[in-house]
């Protein structure tokens, strides 16, 4: 089945950059029925914090959406022949620090990303940015 393999977090200084990628197997999200509703995103989870929406797209015409407190900082991109998905961080904070996860929704799009709604997720990746 599919299955979601994040990686790149790691330790990294305030101002630094990190990017993150989500591989996604078992299905390859372009040749499905759900071609044009498809859409990966990220989501994040600080300690004793509900999980947030960060970063989505969708799979068909690569439209992008992000949370206000990213804005500007992080860049979201896929690469469809890989079925992979990235999250460019750049000039991190210590409020960024969380577990990263990464999700995909098949039929919801973005709309159901955004509400963090989604039909498989991945076993997150954890970004610390120290002061």
């Amino acid at each position: 089945q599919v299955q979601l393999v994040e990686s790149g977090g790691g330790l990294v200084q305030a101002g630094g950059s990190l990017r993150l990628s989500c591989a996604a197997s078992g299905r390859t999200f372009s040749s499905g029925p759900t071609f044009s509703t498809t859409a990966m995103g990220w989501f994040r989870q600080a300690p004793g914090k509900e999980r947030e929406f960060v970063a989505a797209i969708t799979w068909n015409l690569g439209n992008t959406n992000y949370a206000d407190s990213v804005k500007g900082r992080f860049t979201i991109s896929r690469d469809i022949a890989r079925n992979t998905v990235y999250l460019q961080m750049n000039s991190l904070k210590p409020e960024d620090t969380a577990v990263y996860y990464c999700a995909v929704a098949e039929r919801g799009g973005l709309r159901a990303l955004r509400f963090l709604s989604a039909d498989y997720w991945g076993q997150g990746t954890q970004v610390t940015v120290s002061s």
